[in-house]
């Protein structure tokens, strides 16, 4: 693309500075960073340690209760985009602490979130009038505008990862939240319910979707962990990413959410990743092991539990110095839906 003169002369600054008046903009001045040769969002790849995290998580406990916060979350901003609450371009994380005793109040919104439990067990969440048991390791989803609210009736804090489309409803100006009037939802369906009807390869003949997420909302660990583990006894791992799965609506066979893709993936002990990039700015958290990740010339050092994020199209690679499982989370069903996903295996 052509580019334009670093040093404009008088009669274009003049022609500049009336256009501005009447609220225009040259496009040839700002041509090559609206349509880029490739991404360049600025973002950059970071890692927030769990150790650190939890103690500011629990310092923040004793601060703001429970009731005056809604949510007791500290917010993981990506060091390119301070004071903008997101990890990405279009996502968002946290992590959000539930002391024992507490209950976070019911609410709904617009925005698409995902839980992914990191410490205690016993808790709970519940959605659409059903509770799931929180456990380690287990991904639960809370789609657009659905009910839902958060307890704590063990003797620990549980602590999990936040996800949410966040930036992308605010680009589309499609935000929308109301409070529950009362504090927790009616249950009106046995724990475990999704799962059986839904979960195991059947549906309800009479089923009918009354949304684009999937209708399992808690996907447990062990059953995940037990499918990796199978996959890694029948067969060679993928050279760029190991044994990976992606998380599913049983109904359509596509994402288990329509805005965030999640994934989940086993590396064995000593497996190094080939190098990949994709279009999807992608933001992972270990749940075993421990490793590090090459980040274009970056290199993230990560145990279980930290998090970290890789921007978008930049160069990733994985080592697993023991048997680790990854869980990640991007903005691929948006892309793929719109026919902006590029993925590349490079040599």
């Amino acid at each position: 693309m052509p580019q334009p003169a670093t040093e404009p002369s008088a009669d274009r600054r003049e022609f500049y500075d009336r256009l501005g008046r009447h609220h225009l903009s040259p496009l040839w001045l700002s041509l090559a960073t609206l349509v880029p040769r490739q991404p360049a969002s600025g973002c950059r790849p970071a890692i927030w340690r769990y150790p650190e995290l939890r103690s500011l998580l629990l310092e923040a406990g004793g601060l703001v209760s429970v009731e005056e916060a809604e949510r007791r979350v500290l917010v993981l901003e990506n060091p390119a985009f301070g004071g903008q609450s997101r990890i990405t371009t279009s996502l968002y994380a946290g992590l959000q602490l539930v002391l024992p005793g507490e209950r976070a109040r019911g609410h709904r919104h617009t925005q698409s979130a995902l839980r992914f439990v990191l410490e205690g067990t016993g808790a709970y969440t519940a959605v659409d009038g059903e509770r799931a048991t929180m456990h380690p390791g287990d991904f639960i989803i809370t789609p657009s505008w659905q009910w839902h609210d958060h307890g704590n009736d063990t003797d620990d804090p549980v602590v999990w990862l936040d996800g949410l489309d966040i930036p992308l409803v605010q680009a589309l100006d499609a935000g929308f939240a109301e409070p529950m009037h009362a504090v927790e939802q009616a249950v009106t369906r046995p724990a475990g319910d999704s799962l059986a009807r839904f979960g195991a390869n059947l549906l309800p003949v009479d089923h009918r979707p009354r949304g684009l997420a999937s209708p399992v909302f808690s996907y447990p660990y062990d059953r995940t962990r037990e499918a990796l583990e199978t996959l890694g006894r029948n067969g060679e791992p993928d050279p760029c990413h190991g044994h990976k799965m992606r998380f599913v609506n049983p109904v359509t066979g596509g994402f288990a959410m329509p805005t965030i893709g999640t994934f989940m993936q086993l590396l064995p002990r000593g497996f190094e990743t080939k190098p990949y990039r994709s279009t999807d700015a992608t933001v992972f958290t270990p749940v075993e092991g421990e490793g590090r990740t090459h980040v274009g010339a970056a290199v993230l050092e990560w145990r279980a539990r930290d998090v970290f994020v890789v921007p978008s199209w930049a160069t990733v690679r994985h080592q697993a110095a023991s048997d680790a499982v990854l869980f990640s989370f991007s903005d691929r069903p948006v892309q793929q839906a719109t026919g902006l996903f590029r993925e590349e295996r490079l040599p």
